[in-house]
């Protein structure tokens, strides 16, 4: 195996995930508004500093996502924020794209930019402590969109960036996002993804990168929010697994599935489902959530130092659960067990 492959393997170690903790300055400010936490650098700070030095939290997290202004940042106490992840055995990670911007003669529709001055970026990136990188495309649905000019545009996006990241000794995370934002059905989010991620793989093929060397960061297969249509957690287990059996090679080491706007406690079920559910599969399946890692922690910090110790709690108890998820061992019971004491992780085993 080569540096990359141990990598990529080690981000989908059994009963690991990730933590999805690269939101931008604005995306953030807007989570912090509603809980009236200030949002400058110093508090931005303060709350992924509080997520990664919980007790214990390293025996669930593979690897942490960072935004460039966090990467660059040092602790309270002064450790750069990659250091203080190597000495966890986190692996540190960075978002190398600049957002989703319209795309041009295609009204509604969206495409990912970033690719200028890449490969500087990547290299400077792993010289301040990165493993790997991740690159987010974005598919809003309806019954014509996205087209396949769409679809391509992106593919062909993410299939440069994770060459360039291979070029540059990084693991490449590719997240072609299926939004389940609006009223479709649960068969179009099937739909849409299996062109999304069939297209994605054959851009990726073309560009020579190595599969083995990099992860897919999907969405599941869900109905829009909006659609009202209802659906049994296994429902969306097969559907997510039959997609990425028709598509996803076997060359991958993992899939880390994003929570895209799931509540939390759903987005764990889901997980826990699809990794129960029957049949060979070739991958690692486990997790790279954002808000549904962050959530409960958030509400419970609100920004204030006396509540640190109870959003640490609330966040090892959401990353165990996942954890369990993971391997297809999490249960009503698990969620109900949230540990009371400061060092609750000494003893939560």
């Amino acid at each position: 195996m080569t540096d990359l492959a141990h990598i990529a393997a080690a981000l989908v170690a059994p009963g690991k995930g990730i933590l999805a903790a690269d939101e931008t300055v604005a995306t953030i400010t807007k989570r912090f508004d509603p809980l009236r936490i200030t949002s400058t650098p110093t508090s931005r700070r303060d709350f992924r500093e509080l997520m990664l030095t919980t007790p214990g939290v390293e025996e669930f997290l593979s690897g942490v996502i960072m935004h460039d202004e966090t990467i660059r940042q040092q602790t309270s106490s002064g450790e750069p924020f990659p250091a203080l992840c190597d000495r966890l055995g986190i692996l540190a990670g960075i978002k190398v794209d600049n957002g989703a911007k319209r795309l041009a003669l295609k009204d509604g529709e969206l495409v990912t930019e970033g690719l200028d001055n890449l490969r500087d970026r990547l290299a400077e990136y792993r010289h301040l402590g990165a493993h790997f990188a991740k690159w987010r495309a974005v598919f809003e649905v309806s019954d014509h969109i996205p087209t396949r000019g769409c679809i391509l545009a992106n593919a062909n996006a993410l299939a440069r960036y994770a060459a360039l990241c291979q070029e540059q000794e990084l693991v490449p995370i590719v997240e072609p996002e299926v939004l389940m934002d609006g009223s479709h059905t649960i068969e179009r989010c099937e739909e849409v993804t299996s062109e999304v991620q069939q297209a994605v793989f054959d851009a990726l093929f073309e560009h020579g990168v190595y599969l083995e060397e990099m992860l897919l960061k999907p969405n599941m297969i869900v109905p829009g929010d909006e659609s009202g249509q209802q659906v049994s957690v296994g429902t969306v287990a097969s559907a997510t697994l039959r997609c990425l059996r028709r598509h996803a090679p076997a060359a991958l080491p993992g899939i880390v599935f994003l929570s895209g706007g799931q509540s939390d406690v759903l987005a764990t079920r889901h997980l826990d489902a699809i990794n129960r559910t029957g049949g060979a599969r070739p991958w690692r399946l486990t997790f790279s959530y954002g808000r549904a890692l962050q959530d409960a922690a958030l509400s419970t910090w609100r920004g204030k130092q006396e509540n640190v110790s109870a959003a640490q709690r609330a966040f090892f108890h959401r990353s165990r659960c996942n954890s369990l998820a993971a391997v297809g061992a999490y249960t009503s019971f698990e969620e109900e067990q949230v540990s009371p004491t400061a060092s609750f992780a000494a003893g939560w085993h």
